[in-house]
């Protein structure tokens, strides 16, 4: 080990990796920012739930500040009947939108085997002989489209199996889209549409193309880009950015895991080892500056304090890693959007709220557009504490999130905000 850190350097050093470890810009955020935030971090995870602002809207707000959500989405997916110069859609961490610069970084996913792929290209094949080529046919055909433009593909009056949640059509596009045989973007209403690969990215499909890293390559490549985002994390950490396997297995026997990319991080002077206080593993620091080939690439560096405060999505890159953020931040934290209602302890979309280099909050929140309120359904003093912090009052917590909350509700287009009585902090609140 050549470094030891305090858990507290190694907070803030991740934080600074992360763009939140100083205040928001006071300036409206531009298309340069969008960018820096994408190359930076490689991968902005997307979903549909929409009971506040849709996934990929907040990571960049929480740190950028307000922007119109229209730019952001112009930025990612260009115009409705194109495509970004600067993006594309895939499986990155989840369903992510990535920086074009690592799409042959992901052709191998989109050509490798799984069971899934298998699965489903025999059951369709089984219940809808030849959709899938004819599917693929269409979209080359008339793309950009969405699943209803090719209903009529596989009408909904013939046999449909028992686990087709939303058709034979999207099934068999959604496919396409794994495999990189369609190239996605996004239209009207957040909806998912398919084109042709070469209007989409420029080159052939994935299985016609040698366009692809290979695989082992590709995967040291994801390796570097989030010890870049991260600065600073273990090595299940850094694998977990771009949901590498850290090892082989019975579904991964040909990756080398993630103990052999930090060994050669460490050889090609991209990292350090070090020994962070209280961890019980290891971890990598990133040292290697920018090159002319990884222009996003930073040394980690400690900002000695951290003045930051943020709303974090559920989907923010900080929530992703859960043992990391019980480690770092002493968060024990679950997304309870999937939960049971009668069994959620802190609320359907419970939002942590950093303040400094600690997550000091929980807030469930709802924004109700009918009403132009945004409504805090609880509010919960954080039970956890940062190792080595010292614990905030509750009063500067309650201003701290009446602060986040007036600058959100207005970036939404909110005309207040308003407590209902759950949770230990409401009543401060």
């Amino acid at each position: 080990m050549t470094v030891q850190l305090s858990a507290a350097q190694a907070r803030r050093t991740f934080l600074d990796a992360q763009s939140l470890a100083r205040r928001r810009p006071a300036r409206r955020p531009r298309d340069a920012d969008f960018g820096s935030y994408l190359e930076r971090q490689g991968v902005l995870q997307l979903d549909t739930v929409n009971v506040l602002a849709r996934a990929h809207y907040l990571p960049l707000y929480s740190r950028l500040g307000p922007y119109a959500h229209a730019d952001l989405d112009r930025f990612l997916w260009g115009d409705p009947s194109g495509h970004s110069p600067h993006a594309f859609e895939h499986w990155g961490h989840e369903a992510s939108v990535m920086p074009r610069d690592l799409l042959p970084m992901l052709h191998h996913r989109m050509v490798g085997a799984s069971n899934w792929k298998a699965r489903t290209a025999a059951q369709l094949e089984d219940e809808r002989p030849g959709l899938l080529a004819a599917v693929r046919a269409a979209v080359e055909d008339a793309g950009p489209v969405t699943a209803a433009d090719l209903d009529h593909l596989a009408p909904s009056a013939g046999v449909r199996g028992t686990w087709w949640d939303h058709g034979h059509v999207k099934a068999a596009l959604e496919h396409l889209f794994i495999t990189g045989g369609v190239a996605a973007s996004r239209g009207r209403h957040f909806a998912r549409t398919y084109d042709s690969p070469m209007r989409g990215w420029g080159l052939e499909a994935a299985d016609a193309g040698a366009w692809g890293a290979p695989a082992a390559r590709a995967r040291q490549a994801l390796f570097d880009r989030a010890l870049s985002a991260t600065g600073i994390g273990t090595v299940r950490d850094l694998c977990d950015h771009f949901r590498l396997p850290y090892g082989a297995g019975a579904r991964s026997p040909d990756v080398a895991g993630g103990e052999v990319w930090a060994a050669s991080a460490v050889e090609r002077g991209l990292a350090e080892w070090t020994q962070v206080e209280g961890w019980h593993e290891p971890a990598l620091i990133a040292v290697g500056g920018p090159s002319e080939d990884a222009p996003h690439r930073r040394p980690a560096r400690d900002p000695d304090r951290a003045t930051g405060r943020a709303l974090l999505s559920p989907f923010d890159p900080v929530c992703w890693y859960r043992p990391r953020l019980l480690r770092m931040f002493g968060v024990d934290y679950r997304i309870e959007i999937y939960t049971p209602a009668h069994k959620r302890v802190f609320g359907y979309y419970c939002l942590p709220l950093l303040v400094g280099d600690q997550i000091v909050a929980r807030l469930d929140l709802k924004a109700d557009r009918k009403a132009k309120v945004l409504l805090v359904q609880a509010a919960w003093h954080e039970p956890g504490r940062a190792p080595g912090s010292r614990p905030m009052g509750r009063g500067a917590v309650a201003h701290a999130a009446a602060a986040e909350l007036d600058a959100m509700a207005q970036w939404l287009g909110l005309e207040s905000w308003a407590v209902a009585g759950r949770g230990d902090l409401a009543p401060t609140l």
